[in-house]
């Protein structure tokens, strides 16, 4: 049975003006383009070393004034933050980045979607519905005016924004700085390219050189991973054990669930698949179906 519900942790960044799409192109992981011809997506802002800053979800439509806006579905504790980056690029672009409440924004998971469906959307009632670019079990969201959110989702039970949290850490999927560290962590550590978050095609981006390497030289020696937790789940940022050798550090987790980067070698060498932490929880890691794992080194 499908459940919606409203995502407070969430926030909209309107991008509006002629150069939208040329401006935000030449600074995120992910093809603009494709939100301009009717498709969302899901890419990240990096710093110049190529490191991580923020992840949002992009989609066009209009606004309540009827002008044509780009929209950036991101983290609402650190909105403030994507804007002031965002503006310093600005330079002669002829844009506004502002922070945008018109719109509310949500999920609306456990249905049965086809697979071609990624990124699809569709215009309701001033706002939009669109299938989670990154994987097509994870259901839909949506940005619609607060005052529709009901009739729109009449016939789908209410459920809870922690029992979707859940759901998507099941499924191994990051949510912002909850699950990757800022200015530290790299997109393909946590599944930009298989969750379909970075477009090699595009041309230059800020922070481009380091995906682009790290993709072509195969060097990911970590994952995020979900992990099924025993116990009390550790907070974000606990060492993770496996026999008796550093394997990762926990990243966020909700009831059973939770994320953690781990190290693959690690991980492959540990007899019983199972981490452990201070507090003697318990976890085991498991990749998801859409997670491709490099193959072991074979040594000499």
């Amino acid at each position: 049975m499908p459940f919606y519900a409203p995502l407070p942790h969430r926030a909209l960044v309107a991008v509006r003006g002629p150069d939208r799409e040329s401006f935000l192109q030449a600074l995120v992981s992910n093809d603009v383009g494709r939100v301009s011809g009717g498709a969302a997506v899901w890419a990240a802002l990096l710093t110049p070393q190529g490191k991580f800053l923020h992840e949002f979800f992009m989609f066009a439509c209009t606004d309540e004034t009827g002008e044509d806006t780009i929209w950036l579905e991101c983290e609402a504790l650190r909105r403030d933050d994507l804007v002031a980056r965002l503006a310093r690029y600005r330079l002669r672009a002829k844009v506004s980045v502002l922070a945008d409440d018109s719109l509310a924004v949500g999920v609306t998971w456990a249905e049965s979607l086809p697979d071609t469906s990624l990124g699809t959307l569709t215009a309701v009632d001033g706002g939009v519905i669109y299938t989670d670019p990154r994987l097509v079990e994870a259901g839909r969201r949506w940005a619609l005016p607060p005052r529709h959110i009901e009739r729109v989702w009449a016939d789908v039970p209410r459920g809870l924004a922690q029992d979707y949290d859940a759901f998507r850490m099941s499924l191994g999927l990051p949510d912002g700085s909850r699950d990757m560290e800022v200015e530290k962590a790299l997109l393909l550590e946590n599944g930009f390219e298989e969750l379909h978050g970075v477009d090699y095609e595009k041309g230059c981006y800020i922070g481009q050189e380091l995906t682009a390497r790290t993709h072509y030289r195969a060097l990911i020696k970590k994952r995020l991973l979900p992990v099924a937790v025993n116990g009390i789940a550790p907070p974000p940022g606990t060492t993770l054990v496996a026999d008796g050798v550093e394997a990762g550090e926990m990243r966020s987790a909700i009831g059973d669930w939770g994320l953690a980067l781990i190290r693959l070698e690690a991980l492959r060498k540990t007899s019983s698949g199972i981490l452990t932490a201070a507090g003697g929880a318990r976890l085991r890691p498991t990749a998801p179906p859409w997670m491709k794992l490099p193959e072991p080194e074979h040594k000499p």
